[in-house]
């Protein structure tokens, strides 16, 4: 079985994310000015990335390839891209989806900075969505 890598995707291969997104049918797309972490496993079969916001990051782009879903892929991944951030995690999701960011430690009782404030009541126009954030943990 091959080896599962989860790493920093360098600037000048964020098209395969892109690639990977697309090869899903998914609409989600490598953030400019972002920082993306994959799981590879022979190819790219999870992403995410990190853009920053106003105290923090702003979590996006969490996909894992159905065939690698149940095995806790999505919690590794993120815990290894949040690892050293400094300030809040944010992301905005479906309603469905939180119990999955419940057990990594996200909750919904966060204050969203503006910016993603405003993206939020655009987003629910149009879908349900909440809005969860994950305190920097402390330093040991």
């Amino acid at each position: 079985m091959p080896e599962l890598n989860l790493e920093p995707l360098a600037e000048p291969l964020w098209p395969l994310l892109n690639k990977f997104y697309r090869s899903h049918n998914s609409s989600m797309k490598a953030l400019k000015g972002g920082r993306l972490w994959v799981a590879r496993v022979d190819g790219i079969v999870a992403g995410v990335c990190l853009t920053p916001v106003v105290g923090g990051q702003w979590l996006t782009g969490v996909f894992v390839d159905p065939a690698y879903r149940g095995q806790g892929l999505a919690s590794r991944l993120i815990g290894e891209a949040v690892a050293d951030v400094d300030g809040t995690v944010w992301l905005l999701c479906h309603p469905g989806l939180e119990g999955l960011y419940r057990r990594m430690g996200f909750s919904q009782d966060t204050v969203l900075p503006q910016s993603l404030s405003e993206r939020l009541v655009r987003y629910r126009r149009n879908k349900p969505m909440i809005a969860m954030g994950l305190d920097a943990l402390p330093e040991r």
